[in-house]
């Protein structure tokens, strides 16, 4: 069953009426942006905990996690499976910006989590998937990827990476759409912005902007919550098998439901990893 914020002590921010050009300005110009403190300290320590479960369970059965890079691995979870699911996608500021930018009827399509491990090292450069034409001659971005995070971020972790603004980088030499070749990398470098964020904030962004993990020099793992949202129009949930048991999806109130791509099942199935073309290019882990 969810924590509720209430539960969990988190920030009270219902009453808070969220900027929808700063949202949509920082999205469509960085590609990136962030909310402080969106929940508190408790709340996140119990989303570590669930990932903490999870990912143990994924790495003992074949198929359960999907290299990204050496030491560091993504899991597709089940959402009933994250306890404070129901806070994430009821939380003024994630709806606020799921509205913004993909629409009233956006499609919450995935939720998982990354674990780069001591000693993970760095990615290569690349977007989460190819651009759609909506982005590339449309000119508008009909994705979003929510990140939240387990642990403190240090500089030692292998903290994330990101070049602003270059979810409109045309993808010529891209390899399978997604990997940009090394001849850009200074651009890259010269526009690269390191996030430390801090348990409890939420980070929003465009899986279009050139990213990348970078070394993980510390002895500990630095897991990050990944929640994925589509408009109407976007096609990643073919890339996904979001599951529910009937019973917790009767459960959820109908603004949760109404924003659903899913299948709803009898008993939950393991879910085999699909999303492997990182795996292929960065390496197993």
């Amino acid at each position: 069953m969810a924590t509720t914020l209430e539960d969990r002590g988190a920030v009270a921010t219902g009453a808070t009426v969220y900027d929808v050009a700063t949202i949509m300005g920082a999205l469509y110009g960085d590609g990136i942006t962030a909310l402080r403190g969106a929940f508190s300290r408790e709340w996140a320590q119990t989303m570590r905990e669930d990932i903490d479960e999870l990912f143990a369970d994924a790495l003992a059965r074949p198929g359960g996690a999907v290299g990204r890079g050496p030491k560091r691995y993504y899991v597709e979870t089940h959402p009933e499976r994250i306890r404070g699911f129901v806070d994430l996608v009821t939380h003024p500021w994630v709806e606020t910006v799921c509205t913004a930018v993909l629409g009233q009827d956006y499609r919450i399509v995935e939720i998982g989590f990354d674990v780069p491990l001591p000693g993970a090292l760095h990615q290569p450069w690349h977007r989460d998937f190819p651009a759609p034409e909506e982005t590339t001659k449309g000119r508008r971005l009909n994705s979003l990827a929510f990140n939240l995070t387990g642990v403190d971020t240090t500089e030692d972790m292998g903290p994330f990476e990101i070049a602003p603004g270059t979810q409109w980088d045309e993808a010529t030499g891209f390899e399978h759409g997604m990997f940009p070749p090394k001849s850009l990398y200074p651009r890259y470098e010269a526009r690269a912005q390191r996030k430390l964020p801090k348990m409890g904030d939420i980070s929003v962004r465009s899986a279009l902007t050139i990213h990348r993990g970078t070394v993980n020099r510390s002895d500990q793992a630095r897991p990050v919550l990944v929640l994925g949202v589509d408009a109407p129009d976007a096609r990643n949930a073919e890339r996904h098998d979001l599951q529910f048991t009937r019973a917790f999806y009767d459960s959820l109130p109908e603004r949760i439901r109404t924003h659903l791509t899913c299948r709803v099942v009898d008993e939950l199935e393991p879910i085999v990893q699909a999303h492997t073309i990182e795996g292929l290019v960065m390496g197993e882990a």
